[in-house]
């Protein structure tokens, strides 16, 4: 495949990596080239140490409209249907030892929801509009239950996920499936505060902190102190912890974000 041909666009400056949904004429629908190409993207931004961050994002005016219902369709005949790599692609972008920023400039529904969720941090415009639409064609939103209902208030979950009703931006910020809605003409500024804020962090720390969110819940108090207090010990001896401390003691920047200027 030429690069004019690809369906996601790969981008590395300053320590992000920049995927670009670029289907537009199917609303960057989650075919199986562009997931195959989003994994292989994912994965090369996760083994490349230069990168601290990575942003998702889509050209044409549709974050992402869902599974490909044309390629679904014509799989009917074989039986098998492609969510099993979507699957994929929530895990690699949910388990992702790197924060993942989605930036969402339009309308996204069903799977297109899943991966925004997957992800760390998500800005919309306020005018985007969401929806679980898979009532409304006999399917239900089973796989990207796994990272949409950890983000969800479970009032609005029940009734989103029954009625199949769109709601914008703010909505999507109020019940958790997004970071914050803005203006569509501040939407740039406000992803760039965020990344610019995500890689002023030890790449280690970020590894770290992201397992913190992840961790299951505890049997009890105590042993969970007792947990958590060993994993302190272990990120204040470590190399970036010890540089870290040393920057600050020094009112100097630490060498990763000193990195970022060479």
């Amino acid at each position: 495949m030429t690069s004019a041909d690809a369906l996601v666009r790969v981008a590395t400056a300053r320590g992000v990596t920049t995927l670009t949904l670029d289907s537009p004429h199917n609303r960057n629908a989650l075919s199986t080239p562009l997931m195959t190409e989003l994994l292989t993207g994912l994965a090369a931004a996760v083994a490349d140490d230069t990168v601290r961050v990575i942003v998702l994002d889509h050209t044409g005016p549709v974050f992402c409209s869902g599974a490909d219902l044309k390629e679904t369709a014509a799989a009917y005949a074989s039986g098998t249907v492609p969510a099993g790599m979507l699957g994929d692609v929530l895990a690699a972008v949910w388990e992702c030892p790197k924060p993942v920023l989605a930036r969402v400039g339009g309308p996204a529904r069903a799977g297109g929801l899943g991966l925004i969720a997957a992800a760390d941090l998500a800005v919309c415009a306020a005018e985007a509009t969401f929806a679980f639409t898979e009532v409304r064609i006999g399917v239900i939103p089973a796989v990207i239950s796994a990272t949409v209902l950890p983000r969800l208030h479970p009032r609005a979950a029940a009734e989103l996920y029954l009625t199949g009703d769109p709601f914008d931006g703010r909505r999507a910020a109020e019940i958790g499936l997004v970071t914050a809605a803005v203006p569509a003409d501040e939407l740039d500024a406000a992803v760039e505060r965020y990344r610019d804020s995500l890689v002023h962090g030890a790449p280690s720390a970020l590894a770290g902190a992201k397992e913190l969110l992840r961790r299951p819940a505890a049997t009890g108090l105590r042993a969970e102190l007792a947990e958590l207090a060993a994993v302190s010990t272990r990120y204040f001896l470590s190399g970036d912890g010890v540089e870290g401390v040393a920057a600050f003691r020094e009112k100097r920047p630490p060498r990763w974000v000193a990195e970022l200027d060479r």
